[in-house]
């Protein structure tokens, strides 16, 4: 009887690439494929790599060379390169990093056990044809997140077109679920004990247009929150654009779905949101930010902004150091511009020097640490539900954490809270805000 196969993998970038790791890991799985996570013992390493900006690139090549080390200090025998940076570079990689056995694409993750045997058969492969696939809910999925908590990835690529963006050249147009699929795909997860459900895409408010003829996020979610034992559904990367009424009232009125609004801008200037194709105008994005937080008082909004743009002058600087001191986003991650082949804008002229960008970077996250400190200590006193993940082992005592509606998974701040030394991972608490600080929040649970 031969030796159970062992493979390993590597996950780098988003969460959606995370759900196409946990898809790749099903397929091994249901293939006889034992999947290890000491990379010295597997026979196969997968790199599932991004390829979005140049600090991803960087990563994924340094996580490739890394692992390329197993091939002479542990077992390993093949090591493939899949996702967006084997979309984007294919044959190159192969001729310019002979460590690499076989190449995966996005369009390709389920030809990863046939990447597998090519490779073990002493063949250097490329798997990476058009990105138009999309996972389904009967698509073997392993997932890698805690029990409690899941990605659904509820579409696939992206047709906005941004300037400065890849994504639809690695992962093709801009393609939905259907309602159905997602739904059987949540009632499968609630009954494994999934309590938190994460949808994403590329841009979720768009979901259903290319399937339907117009959005259908708010029909979809009118169906998942029916299902039993799904406490919370976040909603992440809701580009402003398909943001409707119906949808901020939906949020508003139902319990299960977290005032939390995730809303990529980008940028405030409006020549600059024109030369980064983007759809809305700082006036667009004012208006709707204003109805959200009318209809939802609550309402805890993250964002992310690039500086360092082409072309980006000090003014137009200073116009989104203005609109983020005047809407006191809760959460406002930052980008430096990065140039990428390919693009319209790494064919702009006037490109912003690195320096420049760094410094205009370290003055946006000054500014937004000011504000996030502001908002965190005027949560004090106020009762929020606790979803608890660990204990803070740095600490003596009974510390625990987690987060609430409030903070998404990997992203955001953490609450501490004290006095549940028995809580457990997953547990739901109810918690009293004591202390806000910059990033995290400390906490007393609520006595039953």
């Amino acid at each position: 009887m031969s030796p159970i196969l062992k493979a390993g993998f590597v996950s780098l970038g988003c969460a959606k690439n995370l759900v196409d790791t946990e898809v790749m890991l099903g397929i091994l799985a249901a293939n006889n494929i034992e999947i290890t996570d000491n990379p010295a013992t597997a026979d196969i390493l997968i790199i599932n790599t991004c390829s979005f900006i140049d600090a991803a690139k960087e990563e994924s090549i340094s996580t490739i060379l890394q692992m390329a080390k197993y091939k002479q200090s542990g077992n390993c025998r093949g090591l493939i390169v899949a996702g967006c940076l084997g979309q984007r570079y294919q044959r190159e990689l192969l001729d310019e990093l002979p460590e690499v056995d076989a190449i995966i694409g996005t369009g390709a993750w389920h030809r990863v056990s046939e990447a597998i045997e090519a490779v073990l058969a002493g063949q250097r492969v490329v798997f990476a044809g058009p990105a138009d696939s999309i996972y389904d809910e009967h698509t073997p999925r392993i997932k890698t997140t805690p029990t409690y908590s899941s990605y659904v990835k509820i579409a696939e690529g992206c047709s906005n077109c941004c300037s400065y963006c890849v994504i639809p050249r690695l992962r093709g147009p801009f393609r939905s679920r259907p309602i159905e699929s997602v739904v059987n795909e949540v009632k499968i997860l609630a009954a494994q004990g999934v309590k938190e459900i994460n949808l994403i895409a590329q841009d979720t408010t768009s979901y259903g247009k290319d399937l339907y003829g117009e959005p259908r996020l708010t029909e979809l979610l009118k169906q998942l929150v029916l299902i039993e034992d799904i406490i919370w559904i976040r909603l992440l990367y809701s580009y402003p654009r398909y943001f409707s009424d119906e949808l901020i009232q939906l949020i508003a009125n139902e319990p299960k779905i977290c005032k939390y609004i995730d809303l990529p801008l980008q940028h405030a200037d409006n020549d600059i949101l024109t030369a980064m194709h983007r759809q809305d105008k700082r006036e667009e994005v004012e208006i709707l930010l204003a109805k959200i937080r009318t209809a939802i008082p609550d309402v805890a909004i993250r964002t992310t902004f690039i500086v360092g743009f082409p072309g980006e002058t000090d003014e137009q600087f200073n116009v989104l150091q203005e609109f983020v001191t005047t809407q006191k986003f809760d959460h406002v991650g930052v980008f430096t511009y990065s140039q990428e082949d390919e693009t319209p804008a790494g064919a702009l002229p006037n490109q912003i020097p690195d320096e420049v960008k760094q410094e205009r970077y370290h003055i946006l996250m000054s500014l937004q640490s000011q504000i996030s400190e502001v908002i965190n200590k005027q949560l004090e006193g106020k009762i929020l539900e606790v979803v608890i993940e660990g204990r803070n082992e740095d600490e003596q005592g009974d510390f625990v954490f987690g987060r609430s509606y409030r903070e998404a998974p990997d992203v955001d701040g953490r609450i501490f809270v004290e006095g549940a030394p028995e809580a457990q991972c997953g547990n739901f608490l109810r918690v009293t805000i004591v202390q806000g600080f910059t990033y995290d929040l400390l906490a007393e649970r609520l006595s039953s």
